[in-house]
């Protein structure tokens, strides 16, 4: 009887999140990475059956001041990974390795050659590996598509796949919404909250006192609740537990607090959708925290525009998806085919499959939402923020912020960045091409590491 327990057990999966790695005895897990232009490494110790694996973002540093997570890197990583494995027990003359990702995502442009961050990253990990006698039995590097890294804790057995392949069944015919249609759809979702809505508008308005905000957040005792949920989630926690909205402004400040607000406003939203546009559950949401965070991060560091404003346009710029989704997660394995398609992206793809892009939906909202014309604007051209307006660089803040992740934090959402114009974009915000490593290297840490449990759930 637990012989049979024993073989009938399902591995737990673990998802080895951008800039992090684990390692593990032999046993039933499975260790996963979502690999775009990162690069992925799985390492086997065939005597002792210890195994572990790393997601890189970058071949080196960017500076000293960025060594605070070295799993980040190719050159401080992979040294890490082999001490933890052989602490746990590998032996140094039977460790195998297998490499994938390093992908050219998207639309390709000379800067993507140019670039070439993926390539330079699989470079200096075979270098490492080189030097220390591990044999590389597997490389898929470079190419044009996303995968997926998977290693089994049981047997050592590695495999890479396209990712989202279990979703690939067979399509169903795809149903082109009418404009009426998508009029219904936006008047059945639950829009944001209304006091999140006003404090969307407070934001907007410099003259508007903190204070103010403050008080319109503690009229809502839903929306408290979930501040202080994700106060003291993964992605926000400080070192002692947050318990009040009072305890919450005292200690984290009226300005962290308010970005909470809007953020649990925001996740309210999303759960809303399935997983039409997601390779996991809570995907776009995720997403869309990510790219809120280094919107701020960009905007703190170029100082073109108010990062709490940026914050707040990154998290709300794919509010459209969640009124696509229910036509595109039935017609997924097609319209994930069509998204794959060399020189195709998103925007494309939707236009031709539904008769209208995310983008142009999310303008619909943001327009009966009654949002800002800042907000409204960055919805609106994200992807393509050629449009001159006093809003313009708020928007190409957020497409760099969208283009990184969508490079960088693959499998949290289905997105094709076209990078054609990304010097002229960065050449607006004062930054060019030579800057582009150290942008990747503004995604924080918790954009990074907050997400692993929703990705556990990615099939």
């Amino acid at each position: 009887m637990n012989r049979q327990e024993r073989s009938t057990t399902v591995p737990l999966r673990y998802h080895v999140a951008a800039g992090t790695m684990s390692v593990s005895e032999r046993k039933p897990l499975i260790l996963q990475a979502y690999l775009g232009t990162c690069v992925g490494v799985a390492i086997h110790c065939r005597k002792s059956g210890v195994c572990g694996m790393i997601h890189l973002l970058l071949p080196e540093p960017v500076s000293l001041s960025t060594m605070k997570q070295p799993e980040k890197y190719a050159s401080t990583g992979v040294p890490l990974l082999v001490e933890a494995l052989l602490e746990l027990g590998a032996h140094p003359d039977a460790l195998v390795a297998t490499l994938a990702g390093g992908a050219l995502v998207g639309p390709l442009s000379e800067q993507d050659l140019a670039l070439d961050i993926g390539g330079r990253t699989a470079d200096t990990v075979r270098d490492y590996l080189a030097s220390r006698k591990i044999e590389v039995i597997r490389s898929e590097t470079g190419g044009f598509f996303t995968c997926c890294l998977s290693l089994d804790a049981a047997t050592g057995l590695c495999t890479i796949e396209p990712a989202g392949v279990g979703k690939l069944s067979a399509p169903l015919d795809i149903k082109i919404p009418t404009p009426a249609d998508i009029k219904t759809a936006m008047d059945h979702l639950l829009p944001i909250p209304q006091v999140a809505l006003k404090v969307l508008r407070m934001i907007d308005d410099q003259q508007q006192a903190v204070q103010k905000i403050a008080d319109e957040i503690r009229k809502d005792q839903v929306i408290s609740a979930r501040t202080l949920q994700l106060a003291n989630s993964a992605m926000f926690a400080k070192s002692r537990p947050i318990e009040s909205l009072d305890h919450a402004l005292v200690y984290l400040g009226t300005d962290q607090v308010v970005k909470l607000v809007i953020s649990a406003a925001v996740q309210s939203y999303f759960e809303q959708s399935s997983s039409g546009y997601s390779l996991c559950k809570g995907g776009l949401y995720h997403h869309a925290l990510g790219c809120a965070l280094v919107a701020e991060a960009l905007a703190a560091k170029t100082g073109k525009v108010e990062p709490r404003k940026a914050y707040t346009a990154g998290l709300l710029h794919d509010i459209g998806k969640v009124v696509l989704d229910q036509y595109v997660a039935p017609a997924y394995p097609l319209f994930y085919r069509k998204a794959m398609e060399k020189d195709q992206n998103l925007l494309g793809t939707e236009r031709r499959l539904l008769g209208i892009d995310h983008a142009e939906a999310g303008r619909l909202l943001a327009k009966q939402w009654s949002l800002p014309e800042s907000l409204a604007h960055a919805i609106r051209y994200h992807h393509n923020p050629d449009k001159e307006s006093p809003n313009k660089p708020l928007a190409v803040i957020v497409y760099v912020a969208d283009l990184l992740l969508s490079r960088f934090q693959v499998g949290f959402e289905l997105e094709r960045m076209d990078t054609r114009r990304l010097g002229a974009y960065l050449e607006s915000l004062e930054l060019n091409l030579d800057h582009f490593d150290g942008l990747v290297d503004l995604i924080p840490n918790t954009v990074l590491k907050a997400l692993t449990d929703s990705a556990a759930e990615s099939v």
